[in-house]
């Protein structure tokens, strides 16, 4: 069985002493905020364990199903019918075959720090790696707060629809965790007007909100008491997946003859829909300024390609792609409507298409206005961006067109109690990209001062953003 030592090493990623030392020394201890991600609440809050890397690594993971189904496995071994064990045997039949990919990296990662495994996963060392772990995740030990606890995790933060009870955030609320849980608003489903089950989903927030909703206004009302439910329970951001701003001119009497439109079940037009969905989000930011809140905009994904895929499995299983949608114009727009009106809350901006890495990093400036460190952020790589190169771009971009010093970091964004050494992949990539120009001369060898930047963005920073 072939050892990895010399792989996942203390020096992994880290290229030069001064790389090296900015990580050892200032990055590599800092405290997790993952103010970004989708585990479920439940899991945390029964404490749950999972028994098997199956369970608590391959299920929900649509990065390493992509990756399977490249290489040919059936979908049995993947979302479907496959036993556990089967499941995790056809995943380490497919790692070897992943490198250059950021599965690689992460996948051994993970073994490293949660497991203590330095063993390359492949199809020989499959079966000992699987029942070494099942051994450990059947024990408390490797419960979700303990994996948690593992990667010296201070703040999780998930997302929930709107609809959602937050049972389960309060009774984490009642629990005396040395971390803390919160939550993210999430209202997609209320802004697609021309999505299949709109007024299904209408429907359902009128239950959740305990009130009627059968125009424009009786949205706006749900959707706010929604929000003050939220807020009471400790939420104090939320989260919109778009693949670009909408921003289009529109009257109140169009807004409130579109949703009654939909209401009564006839098909919109392209240009009802944007208007709508322009109302439905100047609507909802005007209303998070009131709360204090901290927006995301996750901008540019092209979801749903494979429409017999999605079909039969549904949504986030892995037939999402990058999008090149325009972005520039109505996200200037949509910002500057709410600055005019000194209602433009912390913001940030998470890109997609690496193509508009520059038009996001020049367009925060914009609108840093000096009130607050960092107001309007570029958010860290993202999705199919999360990766060294797509970090690194990303980093490179808000530092020639902004203030990297004032960034918050990184966030994982993802499904998995396994994902959280992806903060370390980025940390050590931030480190050896401060460390490569300390060493040719291009930054100061001044280590106390560079040192506090790399723990600002690793920590810091999303400490005072966030307030947590």
């Amino acid at each position: 069985m072939a050892s990895i030592k010399t792989f996942i090493n203390d020096d992994f990623l880290l290229e030069n002493k001064y790389a090296q030392e900015l990580y050892h020394t200032y990055a590599k201890d800092q405290p997790i905020i993952d103010y970004h991600n989708h585990l479920p609440p439940n899991e945390i809050s029964d404490d749950r364990v999972f028994g098997n890397m199956t369970k608590v690594w391959i299920n929900g993971d649509h990065y390493k199903w992509r990756a399977m189904r490249t290489l040919g496995i059936k979908e049995k071994f993947i979302t479907g019918d496959g036993s556990d064990k089967e499941k995790f045997m056809h995943w380490a039949k497919t790692v070897p075959y992943t490198m250059r990919n950021p599965l690689y990296h992460w996948t051994h990662l993970e073994l490293a720090r949660y497991f203590d495994i330095y063993d390359l996963l492949n199809e020989n060392s499959a079966e000992k790696i699987y029942a070494e772990t099942a051994d450990k995740l059947g024990s408390q030990a490797y419960s979700c707060q303990n994996l948690l606890r593992k990667a010296n995790v201070e703040v999780v933060c998930t997302t929930e629809d709107p609809t959602d009870s937050l049972e389960h955030h309060q009774a984490i609320a009642k629990k005396d965790l040395d971390f803390k849980v919160s939550t993210a608003f999430r209202p997609d489903k209320a802004i697609f007007i021309s999505h299949d089950g709109y007024n299904d989903y209408i429907d359902a927030l009128a239950k959740a909100s305990g009130q009627e909703i059968n125009t424009y206004g009786e949205l706006c009302e749900a959707l706010e008491n929604r929000i003050a439910y939220f807020d009471k329970n400790g939420c104090k951001l939320c989260d919109h997946g778009l693949d670009k701003m909408y921003f289009e001119s529109y009257t109140e009497s169009e807004i409130l003859a579109i949703f009654a439109k939909k209401r009564s079940g006839k098909e919109l037009t392209g240009e009802e829909t944007s208007k709508f969905q322009s109302a439905i989000l100047l609507f909802l930011s005007e209303t998070y300024h009131n709360y204090g809140w901290v927006q995301q905009f996750h901008l540019g994904a092209l979801r749903n390609n494979n429409a017999r895929m999605h079909r039969l499995l549904g949504p986030d299983t892995g037939w999402d792609s990058i999008g090149d949608f325009p972005q520039a114009e109505k996200l200037s727009a949509f910002l500057n409507t709410l600055d005019s009106k000194d209602k433009l809350v912390k913001t940030i901006i998470y890109n997609l298409n690496p193509a508009d890495n520059e038009v996001m990093a020049s367009m925060i400036g914009n609108f840093n206005d000096g009130s607050i460190k960092g107001k309007v952020q570029f958010g860290s790589g993202w999705w199919f961006l999360d990766q060294k190169d797509g970090m690194t771009k990303q980093m490179n971009a808000l530092s020639n067109m902004g203030l990297i010093s004032c960034f918050i970091g990184m966030l994982t964004d993802s499904r998995s109690f396994l994902s959280f050494p992806r903060h370390e992949y980025f940390r050590r990539v931030l480190c050896n990209l401060f460390g490569a120009e300390i060493q040719n001369g291009q930054l100061p060898n001044d280590m106390e001062w560079v040192g506090k930047i790399i723990q600002d963005i690793s920590y810091h920073n999303a400490k005072e953003y966030f307030n947590f």
